[in-house]
C-alpha cells in the first residue's frame, strides 16, 4: 500500500515495528508482526552529532539509523524502510477517528487536554510531549481561576490537575467546580499525585479523589511513553464514551420532539424515560410515570388478560410486538393506540430496555373506507348540482351516498382503501404498479399459485399438471361459434323481444296475461302461483328462458328445457311456507329484471346471463324448510357429507347438476363441449354459494371495493350520471372474469332477499311466510331439545316488524345501496323506504296495542 509503519521505540533501545496497513487506526492494540532491531545510542563523548550506525538485518526488510545524540538525554529519530514503504517518521497529529453508535457513523474530532500545573517540571513536560506526539490539542494553565475560564471556554476532554502540592493548586476543589458546570458531566479529570518512596508501602486510596470527581489517578511519572500511553487509554476509554453520551442528547431532543408518544423501559419493566408526546396522550407527567410498571396504561379493561400475557410472552423471546392495544388515561378513559414495543438488547443477548412507541389511529393516519368515500361523495354532489333532478333521482343520489359511508372494516377493505388514497398523488410509474397490485387483490384465488404456460413448458409435466388440476378454477370464455348460431348468440345481449314457444302459448290465457309483466319490478309472483295450482316456476321459466334465448345458447330443443324445469320444480317442497318453488320462481323474475339493467348488459357476456338464470332456478332446491345450524345441530346426514360447511347451499348445487344429468331428456348441458360445462357449472355453483350468508359481508365488502371503487362507476361525470351509461373504460374495467364474478354474486345475493324492496303488499306476505317457516323450526327445536338457534322467531312472542326492520338494517339497506350505485335501480330503494316505514308504523301499533291490553288487564284485576 506504500503506507509507513508504526514505531516504537522502548527504553531498553527496542524498536517495534508495525506495518500501518493492519490497521486504519494510528494506536491499534493489537500488534499482528514485530520486528525486533537493537540500537545504540550514543552521548557526545562516544560518537560525534551525525556518526551514524547501520546494523545490517538478516532479512533485508527493515533498516533503522540513529540520526543525532545529545550530551543531556539521548533522543532518536528513525528512519525506517521495509518492503510496503520507502520512508515515513512517527506522525500522528490531526488524525479523527470514526466512531458507531448504533446505526450513527460519527468522527471523533482530536481529543484536547487542560494541563493544570503550577510550574512547568518534569512531569508537565511529559504531558507536553506526549499530546504532541499523540496529535492532540494540549493547553496549559498554572491557577484554578484559569483552569475554570479556558475550560468554561474550550470545553477539555481531558483535564490533568497537579495534585502533588496541596499549596499550589486546590486539586479537589478545582475538580469538583469543574464537575458542577454542563459539560463537566462528559469530561476525564485526572488526578497528578506523588510517587510513594517506599514501594513496600500499601498505595494511598483512591476513594477520596473518586468521591471528589476524578476519574483516575496517575502516580507521578514523567516518561513520554508513559504519559502518551494514559493519553490514549483515556482517549479510547473515557474520552470516546463521553463523546457517544454527548450524542445522545440528539436522540432525546428528537425523542421530545417526535409527535408519536416513546416509552422507554429496562429489564424489569419500569419506566426510565417518556417524551412529551406521551404525557400529551396519557395525560401521566414525566414524574408520575417515572418507576412505575411500562405498559400500566394498556391495562384497560378493554384489553383481554391473555392478550396481555401473549405480548410479554413473546418479548421475553426477544421478538418485537405490533397491534392494537387500549391505552388507559390518567382520568380513566380508554382510547384505542397503534402500539410497536420493541425489546432491546444488551451485553450477551440479554434484553435491557423495553421500547413503547404509540401511535394514535387518527384519520389523518388511519385511512378508512370513509375517507377515500367521502372524497367522491363531494366530487358527486358538484356534479349533481348542475342537474336539474326529479324525485327519484334524489332517491339516487341517496343512495350513492349511502354507499360511500358505510363502515366495512375487513382488512382487505383498508388494504384497497389505502392503496386508493395512495395512488392519488404518486407519479405515474408508483400509480401503474398500485393498479397492478389491486388487479391481483380484486381476484378470487390470492392464495392459489398460478403456473404461466412458460412453466408448464419447463417444469416438470407431472407437477404442473398436479398442481392445475388441484388449484385452478375455470373461467367463462366466449363460446367458439360459427355461422347463424354465432350471429343469434351475439343478438341475444340486446334481449330482443323473442317468439313464445309453443308450450307458453298453449298455457292458460290466464297466465299468459300474467306472464306479459314479468318484466316489471312490482310483478305479482304470488297471483302466478295461485293461478298456476303453486307451479310457478315452469311458465316463468318457459318465458324468460325465450327472452334470453337460451335454448339457442344451449342448443337444445324447448322441449328439453320445459322437462328440466318441471323435474327442478318439483324437487321443491311445496309445503314450505317460503322456501318452495314460487320463491324460486320470485328469485327468477328479480335475476331476469337485472339482467335488463344496461349496465349489467354491458358487463356480462350471454354465457354470464344464461348461467345466472340457472343460478337463480336451482339455488334453493330440496330445501327442507330449516336453516343450516340447524342441521349441524340436529346431526343430519346432509350436516356430515358436507362437514358442517354451507350444507345447504352444497346441496342445492350438488343435487340440480345430478337430477339435471341423470336423463338425457331433461340434461340442458347436453350439447355443451367439456370446456364449455365446465365453465357454466363453475359459475352456476359459485352463485349458488353466494347466497349463504355466514359470507354475506366479505362478498359485499369485496364488491363495493372493486366494482364501485372511484373510476368504475357511472357517476364520476355529470354525463354519465345523467344518463345512465359506462364509458368503454368502464365496461372494459368491468368486463374481467374476475369483476364478472364478483357482480354475478351480488346479482344473485340481491335477488335472494328482495321481498323488502317488492311493493309492500308483496313485501308484508313474503315477511309473514319467512316467519312462519322459522315459526316451525323453533317448534321443532323445542319438541327435540335442540338448541333454540332463533329464540326471537317463538311464534307466542315474535313481532315480525321488528325482525323485518331489524333484517333492513342489518343486511338489507346497504346491500341494496351498493347495488343501486353500480346498477341504477332507485325504483327498489324507493320500495325499500316505503316498506321500512310501514314495518315501523306496524311496530308503533302493536306496541301500542301492548299498552292498551296492559291497562284492561291492570283495571280487570
Amino acid at each position: 500500500m506504500g503506507c509507513a509503519p508504526s514505531i516504537t521505540v522502548s527504553q531498553s533501545g527496542v524498536v517495534y515495528c508495525r506495518s500501518s496497513d493492519e490497521s486504519n487506526s494510528r494506536r491499534d492494540s493489537t500488534i499482528n508482526q514485530q520486528q525486533h532491531i537493537h540500537i545504540h545510542t550514543a552521548s557526545a563523548s562516544d560518537r560525534k552529532a551525525g556518526e551514524s550506525t547501520s546494523p545490517r538485518n538478516s532479512g533485508g526488510e527493515t533498516r533503522a539509523v540513529v540520526l543525532h545524540g545529545q550530551k543531556d538525554r539521548s533522543s532518536i529519530s528513525i528512519e525506517v524502510e521495509t518492503k510496503s514503504s520507502n520512508s515515513s517518521s512517527f506522525n500522528m497529529k490531526g488524525i479523527v477517528n470514526e466512531v458507531k453508535l448504533g446505526k450513527m457513523k460519527l468522527n471523533q474530532p482530536p481529543m484536547q487536554v487542560l494541563l493544570v500545573f503550577t510550574k512547568e517540571d518534569a512531569q508537565c513536560d511529559g504531558f507536553q510531549t506526549a499530546c504532541d506526539k499523540g496529535g492532540y490539542k494540549c493547553m496549559m494553565v498554572r491557577n484554578a481561576a484559569d483552569a475554570l475560564e479556558r475550560y468554561l471556554e474550550v470545553q477539555h476532554d481531558v483535564v490533568i490537575i497537579d495534585s502533588r502540592n496541596p499549596k499550589g493548586i486546590d486539586a479537589v476543589g478545582l475538580c469538583r467546580s469543574l464537575r458542577a458546570t454542563k459539560p463537566g458531566e462528559y469530561t476525564a479529570i485526572l488526578a497528578v499525585t506523588k510517587k510513594s518512596s517506599n514501594p513496600d508501602k500499601d498505595e494511598p486510596s483512591v476513594a477520596p479523589l473518586l468521591s471528589a470527581g476524578f476519574s483516575r489517578r496517575y502516580q507521578e511519572n514523567p516518561g513520554v511513553s508513559t504519559c502518551l500511553n494514559e493519553l490514549v487509554q483515556l482517549e479510547q476509554g473515557e474520552v470516546k464514551s463521553h463523546f457517544k453520551l454527548r450524542t445522545t442528547n440528539c436522540l432525546f431532543s428528537a425523542l421530545d420532539n417526535c409527535s408519536d408518544a416513546i416509552e422507554i423501559a429496562n429489564e424489569e419493566r419500569d419506566t426510565q424515560y417518556v417524551n412529551a408526546a406521551h404525557e400529551t396522550l396519557t395525560g401521566y407527567t414525566m414524574d408520575d410515570a417515572i418507576g412505575r410498571e411500562a405498559g400500566d396504561s394498556s391495562r384497560s379493561e378493554k384489553n383481554k388478560p391473555e392478550l396481555m400475557e401473549s405480548i410479554f410472552a413473546q418479548l421475553k423471546k426477544g421478538k418485537a410486538w405490533e397491534g392494537l392495544l387500549y391505552c388507559k388515561r390518567k382520568n380513566g378513559e380508554s382510547i384505542p393506540q397503534n402500539v410497536h414495543i420493541t425489546p432491546v438488547f444488551g451485553y450477551g443477548g440479554k434484553i435491557c430496555h423495553y421500547v413503547f412507541h404509540r401511535r394514535d389511529p387518527s384519520p389523518s393516519q388511519t385511512i378508512t373506507s370513509t375517507s377515500v368515500f367521502n372524497q367522491e361523495i363531494q366530487h358527486l354532489d358538484k356534479i349533481n348540482s348542475d342537474i336539474q333532478t326529479g324525485s327519484g333521482t334524489l332517491i339516487r343520489r341517496q343512495s350513492v351516498a349511502r354507499i360511500h359511508s358505510m363502515m366495512i372494516e375487513a382488512p382487505i377493505t383498508k388494504v384497497i382503501n389505502i392503496i386508493n388514497a395512495a395512488q392519488e398523488n404518486s407519479p405515474l410509474t408508483v400509480v401503474q404498479a398500485l393498479d397492478t397490485v389491486l388487479e391481483i387483490l380484486r381476484g378470487s384465488e390470492l392464495y392459489n399459485p398460478q403456473l404461466t404456460s412458460q412453466q408448464v413448458k419447463d417444469e416438470d409435466r407431472v407437477t404442473s399438471d398436479l398442481v392445475g388440476g388441484l388449484m385452478s378454477h375455470t373461467h367463462f370464455h366466449k363460446r367458439r361459434l360459427s355461422g347463424p348460431e354465432c350471429a343469434g348468440a351475439k343478438s341475444t345481449t340486446n334481449l330482443s323481444p323473442a317468439t313464445p314457444p309453443t308450450h307458453l302459448s298453449q298455457a292458460p290465457l290466464e297466465v299468459q296475461k300474467v306472464l306479459e309483466n314479468d318484466h316489471k319490478w312490482d310483478f305479482s309472483i304470488l297471483q302466478l302461483e295461485r293461478i298456476t295450482n303453486h307451479r310457478p316456476l315452469t311458465y316463468l321459466g318457459l318465458k324468460v328462458f325465450s327472452r334470453f334465448n337460451v335454448s339457442s345458447f344451449l342448443g337444445v330443443s324447448e322441449d328439453v328445457l320445459r322437462n328440466w324445469l318441471q323435474v327442478i320444480e318439483s324437487n321443491y317442497h311445496s309445503s314450505n311456507p317460503y322456501h318452495n318453488s314460487t320463491h324460486a320462481a320470485d328469485v327468477l323474475q328479480a335475476t331476469s329484471y337485472f339482467l335488463q339493467k344496461e349496465k349489467v348488459k354491458n358487463c356480462f357476456e350471454q354465457a354470464d346471463q344464461v348461467a345466472s338464470l340457472i343460478a337463480a332456478i336451482v339455488h334453493d332446491v330440496d330445501h327442507p324448510g330449516k336453516t343450516n345450524s340447524f342441521l349441524c345441530n340436529a346431526g343430519s346426514e346432509l350436516a356430515i357429507l358436507y362437514n358442517d360447511t354451507a350444507v345447504l347451499e352444497s346441496h342445492h348445487s350438488a343435487l340440480a347438476f345430478q337430477v339435471t344429468t341423470r336423463e338425457d331428456s331433461c340434461n340442458i348441458f347436453k350439447e355443451l363441449d367439456r370446456e364449455d360445462y365446465r365453465a357454466i357449472r363453475h359459475s352456476v355453483i359459485d352463485m349458488v354459494l353466494a347466497t349463504e350468508m355466514t359470507r354475506h359481508f366479505e362478498h359485499l365488502s369485496k364488491f363495493v371495493n372493486c366494482i364501485n371503487k372511484p373510476g368504475t362507476r357511472d357517476g364520476d361525470d355529470s354525463s354519465s350520471l345523467q344518463s345512465g351509461h359506462s364509458t368503454p373504460d368502464t365496461t372494459t374495467t368491468l368486463s374481467t372474469p374476475e369483476n364478472r364474478a364478483l357482480i354475478r354474486r351480488m346479482l344473485i345475493k340481491c335477488a335472494d332477499v328482495a321481498n323488502p324492496t317488492r311493493p309492500c303488499d308483496l313485501c308484508a306476505a313474503w315477511a309473514k311466510r319467512i316467519s312462519q317457516e322459522y315459526f316451525n323450526q323453533t317448534d321443532e327445536e323445542k319438541r327435540r331439545g335442540l338448541p333454540v338457534v332463533m329464540p326471537v322467531f317463538d311464534r307466542s312472542s315474535c313481532s315480525i316488524p321488528k325482525s323485518q326492520i331489524s333484517f333492513i338494517d342489518y343486511f338489507i339497506t346497504d346491500m341494496f345501496d351498493a347495488w343501486d350505485s353500480f346498477s341504477d335501480t332507485p325504483e327498489l330503494i324507493e320500495h325499500l323506504h316505503i316498506n321500512y316505514r310501514y314495518w315501523k308504523e306496524e311496530e308503533e301499533k302493536l306496541n301500542k296495542k301492548k299498552v292498551t291490553e296492559g291497562e284492561k288487564s291492570s283495571k280487570s284485576t
